[in-house]
């Protein structure tokens, strides 16, 4: 993968002490432990709030997490390309979701390591089903698939299971429901439920 600020050398060490002490201050703490794949997709559950990326860049600090995340190919743009890729950043066509689903495909298999982080629910309002192109990615990829999870109520964010998703995807997402059940957002009335349309299935 490209230089990120997630594997800076030495900036990445003193992020992740700077991490690790926030997190403590605030009363948080990183479980888990991260897989030894190198390419797999990251989803975390459940986004309800514009804190959940301040948790979930000190738990990724903390875990010492190198990932990639996407981003419109707009806000790649002079002078903000840079800023954008050294962030994590992965520039997309934005042409419809089967078309990101094949770029993401591609990333996957022309690097030797790729670590893409999603948020299947796509907002932080309530919606009635998830987008399904981290599955579809997932299949496509041949990678498997790592739960994150922020609980507020617990205080407390990191690593689940690594699953390798059989593509039967009725089973495989009541085994992903099966894991968030017992996770608390921020804003619980804002939880999403973890299901895709039926359309999406295949």
């Amino acid at each position: 993968m490209h230089r990120t600020v997630f594997n800076t050398p030495v900036l990445k060490y003193f992020l992740r002490g700077l991490s690790l002490f926030l997190l403590k201050i605030f009363g948080w703490k990183a479980v888990g432990q991260l897989p030894a794949e190198s390419k797999y997709v990251l989803i975390f559950a459940w986004h309800t709030s514009n804190w959940d990326l301040f948790y979930g860049v000190l738990v990724a600090f903390a875990l010492k997490l190198d990932i990639v995340f996407l981003a419109k190919k707009e806000l790649f743009r002079r002078p903000f390309g840079p800023l954008m890729k050294w962030l994590g950043g992965v520039s997309i066509e934005r042409n419809g979701s089967h078309n990101i689903v094949s770029q993401m495909i591609q990333k996957f298999n022309e690097n030797e390591r790729f670590v893409l982080a999603i948020s299947p629910e796509g907002t932080r309002r309530k919606v009635q089903y998830w987008k399904s192109g981290f599955y579809r990615i997932v299949q496509g990829a041949r990678v498997p698939l790592l739960l994150t999870f922020l609980d507020y109520e617990q205080k407390k964010g990191g690593a689940g299971p690594l699953l390798y998703l059989r593509g039967n995807i009725d089973r495989d997402m009541q085994t992903i429901r099966d894991f968030y059940a017992t996770v608390k957002g921020k804003y619980p009335d804002q939880t999403s439920p973890a299901a895709v349309l039926p359309e999406q299935k295949y």
